[in-house]
């Protein structure tokens, strides 16, 4: 075995050295000079504004070196010796002009050089700068003042749980709103929408600068709505919770308030006076349902001109825009005895804001027992009936509409309750006796919509198909007008 295996071993050897000896040595036992070889493809590189990376494959069978390279292209490799693919990768061009350069490729120790030519395009020139502030422009906005104009806008409905969700329009289990869900909501009777929007997506978030893309997306629903001839409402809403109403939180809720708001004020300056901006969302400390101390409410009151300021200030026709303010916490006792009108530049184009979910068993108390709303009814709450709601009512109408102030009820409603007997009957006459009373008062009743069919839900449309799932109820809340 071993003698075998060292005659194998040794006629290897000889065919190896002999392959040798053929690759080395001509046929007169003279040695090959193997000639340096360079080549480079491809010969043009061309990156758009954009910039990104592109292949560059050396060929060579020696050394080499790259050299010419400007500060806006980073080449994955610069020096080496054989075959290889450089990636080559362009930063983005800011600049309004094209650029170029050339990319040397040399060969080590001889006279090779080739060279790859890289351009990249312009970047497109910014649009014309809008101007922070111009001067006030009445055109489309009618000598009209909000108590005039409550009584054009009628009953409204809110796209609840849609451009507000956190995490994007569909991400509270919503479907994408579409015109056909709007023309149902005009088709259904209703003549204003209020449109909850979260602005939190920002592309630079120190400067709380808004995303484009998702200010269209806003400006894409508005439009539904006003292309239906409705009022559009858009507000900003709970988006967080960063608006807290503490004297350490104020100079940063008020500075973003204001950034924030003259972005959106700027884009909708050129829309007429059916479109209406709304500054907060239900403003309250933490989960702190109680009476607001001093503190709460004047920095929340703070908010409130912070806002009207900011849209006023970037002129146009938002000098005449009306602008929605709110109570503490859109509570009415709250509101009552605590809110203070901003100063304004206008006379009459303020509204001011509350919400109405009294009593909070019936309608919003996902645990409760209490399924009948009346004074007439045996298992109703002992308070938050009829005379309570019309006293509530009252007190709007003598401190804010009898002064000019118009009144929004930019929420109301109560939740659908499966399997209860006689509770859909009890649900129809809460929402009918309140909507009825808030017209009745000189308010705005905007129904509140979160799009949820099921259990303990709200809704009044299917978001996907526009249908209306509960036409007795819509029937009652129409036939208040």
């Amino acid at each position: 075995m071993f003698r075998t295996k060292f005659t194998t071993w040794t006629f290897l050897l000889f065919i190896v050295m002999a392959g040798f000896a053929s690759c080395s040595q001509d046929d007169n036992n003279d040695p090959v000079i193997v000639e340096p070889s360079l080549k480079v493809s491809p010969a043009l590189m061309e990156f758009d504004a954009e910039g990104g990376t592109k292949g560059m494959q050396i060929t060579s069978n020696i050394g080499w070196i790259v050299t010419g390279a400007p500060d806006w292209l980073n080449l994955s490799k610069t020096a080496s010796e054989g075959n290889m693919n450089i990636q080559v990768t362009a930063k983005p061009n800011e600049l309004t002009e094209s650029r170029a350069a050339t990319l040397t490729i040399t060969a080590n120790d001889s006279d090779l050089v080739d060279e790859v030519q890289v351009t990249q395009e312009a970047a497109e020139a910014p649009d014309e700068q809008v101007e922070a502030s111009i001067p006030p422009d009445n055109a489309g906005m009618r000598e009209i003042g909000s108590v005039q104009l409550s009584d054009e806008m009628g009953i409204g409905w809110n796209l609840g749980n849609s451009l507000e969700a956190i995490g994007g329009e569909t991400a509270w289990q919503n479907p994408v709103v579409t015109q056909k869900l709007i023309d149902s909501v005009k088709a259904a009777g209703f003549n204003a929408v209020r449109i909850p929007v979260a602005w939190s997506k920002f592309s630079d978030a120190e400067n709380f600068i808004i995303q484009e893309n998702w200010m269209n997306r806003v400006e894409e629903v508005v439009n539904y709505v006003l292309d239906n001839d409705m009022y559009a409402i858009i507000n900003i809403h709970w988006d967080g919770g960063w608006m807290q109403p503490t004297y350490e939180e104020q100079d940063y809720v008020n500075a973003r308030l204001d950034a924030m708001w003259q972005q959106i004020a700027i884009n909708f300056r050129d829309y007429g006076d059916k479109l209406l901006f709304a500054g907060t969302n239900e403003v309250m400390f933490g989960n702190d349902y109680g009476t607001p101390t001093e503190e709460y409410y004047t920095v929340q009151n703070s908010f409130n001109q912070t806002f009207v300021d900011a849209v006023r200030e970037t002129g146009g026709r938002n000098h005449y825009r009306h602008l929605v303010v709110q109570g503490f916490n859109t509570n009415i006792d709250h509101t009552v005895n605590f809110a203070v009108i901003p100063e304004d530049v206008v006379e009459n184009r303020l509204f001011m804001e509350v919400h109405y979910y009294d009593p909070y068993n019936f309608t919003i108390n996902e645990e409760t027992t209490v399924y009948q709303w009346g004074e007439d009814a045996p298992k109703s709450e002992d308070w938050g009936n009829e005379s309570y709601v019309n006293s509530q009512f009252q007190k709007m109408k003598n401190n804010f509409i009898d002064k000019g102030v118009g009144v929004i009820m930019g929420e109301y409603g109560a939740m659908k309750r499966e399997g209860v007997e006689g509770h859909e009957a009890y649900r129809e006459y809460y929402i009918e006796y309140v909507t009825q009373a808030a017209l009745e008062h000189g308010m705005v009743p905007i129904y509140w919509d979160n799009g949820d069919e099921d259990d303990l839900g709200f809704a009044i449309f299917d978001r996907e198909t526009g249908a209306v799932l509960y036409p007795d109820l819509l029937k009652t809340l129409m036939s208040t007008e």
